[in-house]
């Protein structure tokens, strides 16, 4: 992922850049100036980064639940510590590439798609950039201005970057921000490993007595912690996000502990 141009000026619910006081400002002449807006230059740059750290914190939260259902469910069918590991570690490795391996191809898709886009965009302002400009004019009239205004609104910025204008006010695409679907990727097998060594190396260390509640414990705190930080991320009541986390967390070790008793049952 690229980094935003510092010098790039945020822009307002309608699109366009705004001064300080949140207005459009213009120039002697009536020409629109692009000027700042203070508290909104990293707006998007920090919405990005919360994009990132949301999704790393729900991998990590698929690794602990994933993870701790299987070590479980190991565990209740034998007590063997080499084979609760060996599970651990193989079911470890298998998600987090599947995870990184799926995150890789759906960001790839969508990147493949923005492109498209803008080449198809870029096509049509070579072809007819007449009706392009007419069309970027009734866009920011649809956003409330008037026709005078988003006629002029629309020629300066098709004098200006014309693919960038249609880009972020048609497409809604910045075409310097597209995703890296190799960070992507990365992303999620790092966050799903961290979150699947919880309940492995919790279910591996104790004394076999305690390996299932040392791990349920372990698996408790990881799931209130992730509950808390999605929740800060999404602005969200905590109580919910740690519930829910909790929840499901807790039925999945149950479950697949049960269905490890069975068959240490059968095997015995």
């Amino acid at each position: 992922m690229r980094a935003r141009p510092a010098t790039r000026p945020p822009t307002s619910t309608t699109g366009l850049p705004r001064s300080a006081g949140g207005q459009h400002d213009r120039a002697p002449g009536g020409s629109i100036t692009l000027m700042t807006h203070p508290g909104e230059a990293h707006h998007d740059a920090l919405s990005e980064r919360l994009n990132w750290l949301r999704a790393g914190v729900l991998g990590a939260n698929d690794g602990i639940v994933s993870t701790a259902g299987l070590v479980v469910g190991v565990a209740g069918a034998s007590a063997d510590r080499t084979a609760i590991f060996a599970a651990g570690v193989a079911g470890l490795v298998a998600g987090a590439l599947s995870m990184a391996g799926g995150e890789y191809v759906s960001v790839s898709t969508q990147r493949d798609t923005e492109r498209a886009a803008l080449a198809l965009e870029a096509r049509e302002l070579r072809d007819m950039p007449e009706d392009e400009e007419r069309e970027l004019a009734h866009i920011y009239e649809d956003k409330g201005l008037s026709p005078e205004l988003a006629a002029r609104v629309a020629r300066e910025l098709t004098e200006g970057d014309p693919l960038r204008a249609h880009a972020e006010a048609e497409l809604r695409i910045d075409p310097d921000s597209l995703t890296s679907p190799w960070q992507a990727a990365w992303a999620s097998l790092l966050s799903f490993a961290v979150g699947a060594l919880i309940p492995l190396v919790a279910i591996v260390l104790p004394p076999t007595g305690w390996r299932v509640w040392a791990c349920g414990l372990a698996v408790l705190v990881g799931l209130v912690l992730t509950g808390v930080i999605s929740a800060r991320l999404g602005s969200s009541p905590a109580w919910r996000a740690v519930r829910r986390n909790v929840v499901v967390g807790t039925l999945t070790m149950v479950v697949t502990y049960l269905v490890g008793l069975l068959f240490g049952v059968a095997v015995n």
